[in-house]
Order: structure tokens, then C-alpha cells, then sequence
């Protein structure tokens, strides 16, 4: 990240490189369709690139903001007016094994940790919209995203996330 702070085009490749199919996969399965999902993901990066500055090791890891770069924007792009008709996307190999370990990974989550999980990063639902709906208490539901996403951790290969 200090790379890209100073301008280091180079440093956001290898950034896009280690990081994107992972982000792709999940602006996909939050906007349905590959246009749209290539869309968000060009603006995601714009954004990591002018506000590279923003970053903060301290607060996580990079892939960690990067990913929250991506969901805000897939999110707005849901909440914009109408898209057309969800098609099958050509996935390649490896969106495919990444999309079969996170499968496989949100199968064996506690049924609560895996309904908060689909409702804050496919639903595109705050952890408030997500206690409302749920009618549970907000601490019980940050609770149950916080240890869904280190069972999530645990369970994806580090290989499949990078």
C-alpha cells in the first residue's frame, strides 16, 4: 500500500493480481450479473487508487478493505435504479474453485453465522437492518458475523483468498 501511496502503478497491479478474483467473486454473487460485476469492480479499484491513502494496516488487512471497497460499491449499484435480467456468467477455473471452497465453507458455519453472513454481504443489510429483521439484539448479531468470519477464515485456503 505504500507502493500505490506514492503513485507506484506496478504496485496496484500485483495488488489486482493477488486480490481481484476474489473480489469479483463477490460483487458476482452480490450484483448477478458479470457487466455490472466488472463495472463495480473498475470503480472499486479507482477508489483504492485515490484513496490509498485511507488504508490503515492497524484496522485490517488489506484484502479486508479492499473487499469493503467492493461490496459498498456493488451495493450502490444494487440500490441504482433497475439492472436487466440476471444471466449465467462464464466463470473461470479458478472463480469456480474459489466459489466451491467459500460454498463449502458457509455449508459448515452455525446456521445463524452463515444467515447473518448471506443477509450483510449478499443482502447488502447493515448489522442494525440485519437485528431488526432478525429480532435479535445487535451485540448477539455483530457477535455472530464476527465468528462466522473466522470460521469463514479458517476454513478457506489461504491459496483459494489470495
Amino acid at each position: 500500500m505504500e507502493r500505490i501511496r506514492s503513485g507506484d502503478h506496478q504496485a496496484l497491479a500485483e495488488l489486482y493480481e493477488r486480490h481481484g478474483s476474489l473480489m469479483y467473486s463477490m460483487v458476482l454473487r452480490i450484483v448477478g450479473r458479470a457487466e455490472d460485476a466488472e463495472e463495480v469492480l473498475q470503480e472499486a479499484w479507482l477508489q483504492a487508487w485515490n484513496r490509498a491513502a485511507a488504508y490503515d494496516a492497524s484496522r485490517g488487512a488489506v484484502i479486508a478493505w479492499l473487499l469493503t471497497l467492493a461490496r459498498s460499491r456493488a451495493i450502490d449499484r444494487l440500490r441504482s435504479p433497475p439492472m436487466a435480467p440476471v444471466e449465467d456468467p462464464v466463470a473461470t477455473v479458478a472463480h469456480r474453485q474459489l466459489h466451491k471452497h467459500v460454498t463449502v465453507a458457509l455449508a459448515a458455519l452455525a446456521p445463524r453465522q452463515r444467515e447473518v453472513l448471506e443477509l450483510a454481504y449478499f443482502g447488502g443489510l447493515s448489522q442494525s437492518e440485519i437485528a431488526t429483521r432478525l429480532e435479535t439484539p445487535l451485540g448477539t448479531v455483530k457477535s455472530w458475523v464476527r465468528q462466522g468470519l473466522l470460521e469463514l477464515r479458517k476454513r478457506v485456503p489461504e491459496e483459494a483468498r489470495s
